[in-house]
């Protein structure tokens, strides 16, 4: 069989939906899977990988939010002939030590580093648009943003960016095969600076309050989270403030041979579509 089709997991999420658009732009074939997809594709339903799989040469993979399922994902790949993988990760993931936040990301990179296949990995940092497109959106329209995050700051990375490079990487992926590519912005930020640059491109009053762990875990809970899933956002904040991930890298320009987006540029273009108007 000629497996000449980009497989993109996670078509429809944040990352999935922007890579699959770019491949198709430059002319790659490519199948989108997701839950909701024309192929679909559930990390909890291993029956129907292989048809996701099938006639398939790179596979670009979000793991799902529990270890496990990639190392059976991957067996799968090799065995339906794909030759490429790339894993989305999380920036700095060799320092998380004993942290609990994660496991699932270092799980599927133990899976895709331990392969036969070539392989890159991706590790953003904290994105841009988790202020418009997640859980920090409702509180900054609201006019508050409060998380368990002080005066360490974070690289966070424009969405494009990654996007930009991960298609870069699954049309090129010989030249990247066993890198692993930290993501940043040019620059790290606090979460207060953060929200007082969208206040100011927004024109709306919104502020920043630093709450404790336990605070922002009932406060997850009472908006709708199991408590495992927000001890698990709240574990991200724990980690962030050991200053484990406040540093940025060179990984954008390596790829794409340019300097990443600034949050700057972010703020203005969601500010401008409205993003947190009230």
């Amino acid at each position: 069989m000629d497996n000449s089709t980009t497989l993109v997991l996670g078509a429809t999420g944040k990352t999935g939906r922007r890579v699959a658009a770019r491949l198709r732009l430059r002319g790659t074939p490519v199948r989108a899977a997701s839950r909701s997809s024309r192929t679909p594709f559930d990390w909890s339903d291993p029956a129907g990988w292989d048809r996701a799989l099938r006639g398939i040469a790179t596979a670009y993979i979000v793991p799902p939010t529990v270890p496990g399922p990639v190392h059976d994902f991957v067996t799968r790949a090799e065995a339906t002939g794909v030759q490429h993988l790339v894993l989305l990760s999380g920036h700095g993931a060799d320092a998380w030590g004993d942290s609990t936040f994660g496991l699932d990301m270092r799980s599927a990179e133990d899976a895709v580093r331990g392969s036969a296949l070539e392989w890159t990995v991706l590790r953003p940092s904290n994105f841009d648009q988790n202020f418009d497109e997640d859980l920090f959106h409702a509180p900054l329209a609201a006019g508050e943003l409060a998380l368990p995050a002080g005066a360490v700051p974070e690289p966070f990375i424009d969405l494009e960016d990654v996007a930009d490079v991960a298609a870069a990487v699954l049309t090129e992926p010989g030249r990247h095969a066993g890198r692993v590519y930290e993501l940043t912005g040019p620059r790290p930020l606090t979460f207060a600076e953060a929200v007082e640059l969208i206040s100011r491109a927004s024109g709306q009053p919104i502020t920043y309050k630093q709450i404790t762990p336990a605070e922002y875990t009932a406060t997850l809970v009472d908006q709708g989270l199991s408590e495992d899933d927000a001890h698990h956002v709240t574990e991200m904040f724990v980690l962030m403030e050991r200053g484990v991930g406040a540093g940025t890298s060179d990984g954008v320009a390596t790829v794409l041979g340019r300097a990443p987006r600034t949050f700057e540029d972010y703020v203005v273009r969601a500010a401008a579509a409205g993003a947190w108007r009230r």
